[in-house]
């Protein structure tokens, strides 16, 4: 299975003044696009040609490190412009608002805590809300990897790279984080993603 750029579900101004139409671009067209096509070179004439792009993620963890870091952030990103949506934020669906509400507490003390994951992440990487064991859990990756490899199913994510924020908060990594949780999160992808945990 080689892998595609798929094409943003809202426009590049849909997200602003949260995510510019600078950042999309530069994120979408071309991180993301160097991702998929480093990614289906590296791919090429390996055991993991034909598989799918979990199978390849979890596969080549720890034993293709160049595979792995193009086909792990294609996962990431994949799923990322999906966890965005404009005037997104707000009502959580009823069975995820509470399962998060039973495993944090509150819907306030996840937000917390996924804020803090993000914001304590050193250098480049992810936070998290994942599906582990029938629990909710908040974690956070380094570079390109995810709770896939971990053994965990992620339902939400945020990217912490520099280049998913600098241009529209320079070094503000946190207000980016607030941002992200109080207006931009799909929280409908999010209770998807959870069904199918």
């Amino acid at each position: 299975m080689s892998f595609t750029l798929p094409d943003l579900p809202y426009s590049y101004d849909a997200l602003a003044p949260y995510m510019s139409r600078e950042t999309l671009e530069f994120h979408h067209d071309k991180h993301h696009l160097a991702y998929v096509n480093n990614g289906n070179n590296l791919l090429k004439g390996t055991e993991f040609e034909g598989k799918s792009l979990e199978e390849i993620v979890k596969g080549s963890y720890g034993k293709n490190a160049g595979l792995f870091n193009n086909a792990g952030q294609h996962y990431n990103h994949l799923h990322f412009w999906n966890w965005l949506k404009p005037n997104g934020g707000g009502a959580i669906p009823g069975e995820l608002e509470k399962k998060i509400v039973e495993d944090f507490g509150s819907v306030d003390k996840f937000k917390e805590d996924f804020i803090q994951a993000g914001v304590t992440q050193f250098g480049s990487g992810w936070a998290w809300l994942a599906v582990k064991d029938g629990k909710l859990i908040v974690a956070k990756t380094p570079n390109g990897e995810s709770p896939l490899v971990t053994g965990a199913t992620p339902i939400l994510g945020v990217d912490v790279w520099e280049h998913s924020y600098y241009i529209d908060y320079r070094n503000r990594r946190p207000d980016y984080l607030k941002a992200f949780v109080e207006n931009l999160v799909n929280w409908d992808y999010v209770a998807e993603l959870y069904s199918k945990a």
